[in-house]
């Protein structure tokens, strides 16, 4: 297939605000010392900034969520690769179907299962605006269509704010506008179907909204007491 003809290597995406994209070596970046003024990492222009950055391999599959609920996909090697200070293309290029008011808020690398080898992540958990949230399984996003398919369902007035991988162990974290934070386990939110609404996790005042979510991983297995025994 065309995937085993490119070579399997790191690469770092870069995302505007203005929808520029682009992938680029990661050798590209020195190590400075300590004083280094760094270095130019991608030319934009007027008011447009470096909104997203994530490093993933040339064979994964690369989703992109908008606030409107969506979700489309396309595999990282198929985004050209720029030269450091080059500004990329415009992600209409890429994706059929993305209208300019819609706003990629994540992006998630989802490599593909070769030899058996299964990854660590399990789940892809969603938080909108107004704290509703939701976890569904990653092989429910097996078959992302470039013209995209719905992610969530979202009530009227709602935006999807976040979507983060987890292992289904994890803890989740989120915070608020007014500065609120929430902390709980994932295993506490059962998994539900790709067209589901999700429910209710986060009481919120008036006024206020989420604007962030992560993930804190479960590593009790990895910590050791005096004795060496595992807990």
């Amino acid at each position: 297939t065309e995937v085993d003809l490119v070579p399997l290597e790191e690469t770092i995406v870069t995302l505007t605000t203005g929808g520029y994209i682009k992938r680029i070596n990661p050798a590209t970046y020195k190590i400075q010392k300590r004083g280094g003024k760094g270095i130019m990492g991608m030319k934009t222009i007027q008011e447009d900034i470096v909104e997203h950055f994530i490093l993933a391999n040339t064979h994964d599959n690369l989703m992109f969520f908008t606030d409107s609920g969506k979700v489309f996909q396309t595999q990282v090697y198929e985004i050209p690769e720029g030269t450091r200070v080059a500004r990329g293309r415009g992600i209409s290029n890429f994706l059929e179907g993305i209208s300019s008011e819609e706003k990629v808020l994540s992006l998630v690398a989802k490599t593909a299962k070769k030899d058996g080898n299964a990854s660590s992540d399990k789940f892809l958990v969603m938080v909108t605006k107004n704290g509703r949230i939701k976890k569904t399984s990653l092989e429910e996003f097996e078959n992302v269509r470039k013209s995209g398919i719905i992610a969530i369902k979202l009530e009227k007035g709602d935006l999807l704010k976040k979507v983060v991988k987890t292992s289904g162990e994890d803890d989740i974290i989120l915070t608020t506008k007014q500065g609120i934070a929430i902390r709980f386990k994932e295993k506490d939110i059962r998994p539900m179907g790709r067209s589901a609404a999700g429910v209710k996790r986060i009481r919120l005042k008036k006024g206020d909204e989420v604007v962030g979510m992560d993930v804190i991983e479960n590593q009790t297995s990895n910590i050791k007491n005096q004795n060496g025994k595992r807990y």
